[in-house]
């Protein structure tokens, strides 16, 4: 009997994971039914639009055009829509991916409904609570029926809060997209010759947190060690919307003048600079794995990381928001030879199917 799903995204880390799956549920039509919500949580185009078009997701049925304003109204506009939704399809599951505010309405409009939640990325876990993002995802795992993790570790930090039924280890759905996707990246985009870059010839920035650029004094720190280590080794920086607003109301916007500040960018072009990038820096949980999955060391702007697998291989240091750190971090990289840990602990790259597997009722077929 074909099942329906509901998939609720908003962001550009939940555009790329739902890639995966959408593509396998594509391939069996009789077995299961995918209804895309897309939130609008992201509404620029650059970094909503053209991720369903280039990695080929359905176009979502409903768009709630629900952005900006605090976390409070913006969930709670999101929970009113996304419940008129379920109601109406009234669908066997609702599929939530990651940890923004989309996930959290996701969650719980489902959940006050009796319908059961399967959440991708279950178990992540910064241990602090001050990130709304640790916020939703725990809040997201209590409510759900059916845990997606993506490695052992996050089984682990799941067991260890009492929640063992219904849980799955099927990998990383984000290192399934990254096998399908590497080399297309590298053949079609063009973003490397119309920057004027050279193969592992640059570092690749971004920053969007919250923790960051909400506070002058960090995001100050962040801005400034890019803008220094700009005078050695060109730096591009894929801008987002919040935090260019946020560097010209804090008056940090003359550190821009040494970077090469390009607009979010579109999925293939993003993924050839994160390949060809001698360093990446980043305050982003997706773009730490993809530096791992490509191979190039990451520096990552933050006190914490959910992603400690990529900490321990030695392939991503923390340097939180610390100029001094930052450049220290940097020469590290830039002048020794990074010693990768042998272990690879994101899965077989097939977790899109063993999800789909658990969905349809046949999870002894592929786990």
């Amino acid at each position: 009997m074909s099942k329906k799903i509901v998939t609720i995204v908003g962001a550009r880390p939940q555009f790329i994971k739902a890639a995966a799956v959408s593509r396998e549920i594509l391939k069996h039509p009789d077995r299961i039914e995918e209804i895309m919500v897309h939130t609008g949580q992201h509404y620029d185009p650059n970094m909503s639009q053209v991720f369903f078009d280039e990695l080929e997701i359905p176009a979502p049925k409903y768009n709630l055009e629900v952005s900006g304003g605090g976390h409070g109204a913006m969930t709670g506009r999101m929970l009113e829509g996304i419940e008129r939704i379920l109601l109406d399809e009234k669908p066997d599951w609702v599929l939530i991916y990651g940890d923004t505010n989309s996930t959290l309405a996701g969650a719980l409009a489902a959940a006050k409904l009796h319908i059961p939640v399967a959440h991708v990325e279950a178990g992540l876990r910064s241990f602090n609570m001050r990130m709304p993002e640790e916020v939703n995802r725990i809040l997201a795992d209590r409510v759900s029926t059916m845990l997606f993790c993506p490695t052992v570790a996050a089984v682990e930090s799941l067991a260890l809060e009492g929640i063992t039924r219904g849980v799955h280890n099927v990998g990383d759905v984000m290192y399934d997209v990254a096998l399908h996707y590497s080399d297309r990246a590298r053949q079609a985009s063009r973003i490397l010759e119309k920057l004027g870059l050279t193969e592992k010839g640059f570092a690749l920035a971004t920053c969007h947190r919250a923790e960051n650029t909400d506070d002058p004094l960090r995001l100050e720190e962040i801005i400034g060690a890019l803008a220094e280590a700009a005078r050695t080794l060109p730096v591009v920086l894929a801008l987002h919307p919040r935090t260019r607003k946020l560097l010209r109301q804090f008056g940090l916007e003359h550190h821009l003048e040494l970077l090469a500040v390009v607009n979010p960018l579109p999925f293939m072009d993003m993924v050839a600079l994160e390949q060809a990038a001698a360093v990446i820096l980043t305050d982003s949980g997706g773009v730490q794995k993809e530096a791992f999955f490509y191979g190039v060391p990451c520096i990552t702007m933050r006190d914490e990381t959910e992603w400690t697998e990529t900490v321990e291989s030695n392939w991503n240091v923390l340097v939180g928001a610390d100029a001094g750190r930052i450049a220290a971090a940097l020469d590290k990289v830039l002048t020794e030879k990074v010693k990768c840990a042998p272990v690879f602990p994101y899965g077989d790259g097939k977790a899109a199917e063993k999800i789909l597997a658990c969905l349809t009722g046949h999870p002894n077929s592929v786990i």
